[in-house]
């Protein structure tokens, strides 16, 4: 392993920006000094006029990986996901087989070891019948229990009122869920039927995965959560009315010690129900995009920090599948490859801060799921790092696409920033033009 010398470079850490050289070796941060000379053989980065933030850490991703290879696979969507700034990733549990035991989630840990470019871990699946699963499961084994409380995932969604209760209340790791409500879906998607047969719009996505069914799931999780004391992240808010019930849960500053957390995910902050008219069956995911209303509100929420972390939630289907009719179209969507470049369209228009960023992708998600020695730039931490060109252009186009499926919603975009150089513990996987193939992620440690 090299030793790597980053100089003048503008880090960014924990809301303090500073001029720094950054010196890492045997895979950590090494130290941190305004100058820092080159130790023999080192290489040498020069990194003036750039930004240096630790590396995004995606509590939320669907890799695809066993059973579902031909949409995306560890080693490719791994691959996309350091191009992006992504360091380590956490990855969830409907694939198949699914990840609902033991030795199905240590067989992903084998083959993540085997082919992973970014750090990774994973969630064990809840389903109505797996309980002691999640009672015996060790707190080192996987990132979080995800819990489908809405879905059509096999037997993955838990709508057995006991068995909710019980993991709420057994649950040794934090629990993750996808909060909307079924029943409500299954009557607007039958109303939908009705009146248009398959012909059904894909601009009504967001209407038929309504609001409703979200806020009534994702305040059915709240009470559970504060009925049991279980530690609660829910992933991809979407509606306005939501945030309300996150705001009245704010009451410890440490994300480490909180109990209910919420999650925003980049294409909710970036698309509106305007956008089907153009991408269609692209922005097709569950939950829905909705309102634009919905999506400045969730923008202000990661302001205010209602929200704690932004996500992902890449999700990739075939072209071919995508081009289907409503019902048939899968929905999810690939994002690792340009989620941090969307976050800084943001920061360029004056809606987030750079240390607002910086934040919400790496340092709370550190603390949320109790990751070692990871999502900061700190003396001693793991060297996952990310170079930022926060002035230099960068047009998304089918050739420059590293996703399995080949295709982005935002293909053909041009951002105003481009990810210049990213490290994963000290090896540099991505030079700003080409990521490496090779296998250099490990698997995530948590304080538990």
């Amino acid at each position: 392993m090299k030793t790597t010398l980053i100089k003048n470079a503008t880090l960014l850490n924990e809301g303090i920006r500073q001029q720094s050289d950054l010196l890492i070796d045997a895979g950590r941060i090494a130290r941190i000094a305004p100058t820092i000379e080159a130790p023999a053989g080192a290489d040498i980065v020069d990194a003036s006029g750039k930004l240096l933030i630790p590396g995004m850490i995606d509590d939320q991703v669907h890799f695809r990986e066993p059973g579902l290879t031909q949409k995306g696979s560890m080693a490719t969507e791994s691959r996309a996901a350091v191009a992006g700034g992504i360091t380590s990733f956490m990855e969830m549990p409907n694939v198949n087989p699914q990840t609902t035991n033991i030795d199905a989630l240590e067989a992903k840990y084998q083959r993540a070891a085997e082919v992973s470019v970014a750090n990774y871990a994973f969630y064990l699946g809840a389903t109505n019948d797996n309980l002691e699963q999640i009672k015996n499961l060790d707190p080192q084994a996987a990132c979080g229990i995800k819990i489908f409380m809405g879905a059509s995932t096999g037997n993955m969604l838990v709508d057995n009122k006991d068995t909710l209760e019980a993991i709420f209340a057994n649950a040794p790791v934090p629990i993750a869920t996808h909060c909307e409500d079924t029943p409500m879906i299954d009557a607007n998607e039958e109303a939908a039927r009705a009146k248009f047969g398959d012909a059904v719009p894909m601009k009504l996505h967001g209407e038929i995965r309504s609001r409703e069914a979200c806020i009534k799931s994702s305040r059915m999780a709240i009470e559970l959560a504060k009925k049991h004391g279980a530690r609660l992240h829910v992933l991809h808010i979407t509606t306005a009315e939501e945030l309300a019930l996150f705001e009245a849960n704010k009451s410890l500053d440490s994300l480490k010690d909180a109990n209910i957390t919420a999650e925003a995910c980049v294409h909710h902050l970036f698309f509106s129900d305007g956008d089907y008219d153009t991408l269609g069956s692209q922005i097709k995911c569950n939950p829905s995009v909705k309102t634009e209303r919905d999506r400045q509100a969730i923008l202000d929420a990661v302001k205010r920090d209602v929200i704690d972390i932004i996500a992902t939630d890449h999700a990739p289907h075939t072209w071919e599948e995508k081009q289907n009719t409503y019902f048939k179209a899968p929905s999810g969507l690939p994002l690792v490859q340009h989620a941090l470049q969307s976050l800084f369209e943001h920061y360029h228009d004056g809606n987030l801060s750079l240390e607002t960023i910086v934040q919400k992708t790496s340092h709370a998600v550190a603390e949320r799921f109790n990751l070692k020695e990871r999502g900061y730039l700190r003396e001693g931490y793991h060297a996952d790092l990310v170079l930022v060109d926060l002035d230099k252009p960068y047009t998304v186009s089918k050739d420059n696409l590293l996703y399995k499926c080949n295709w982005s919603p935002f293909e053909g975009r041009t951002f105003r920033s481009t990810i210049a150089s990213t490290w994963v513990g000290g090896v540099r996987v991505f030079d700003g033009s080409t990521a490496t193939s090779d296998p250099v992620g490990q698997r995530l440690q948590f304080d538990r």
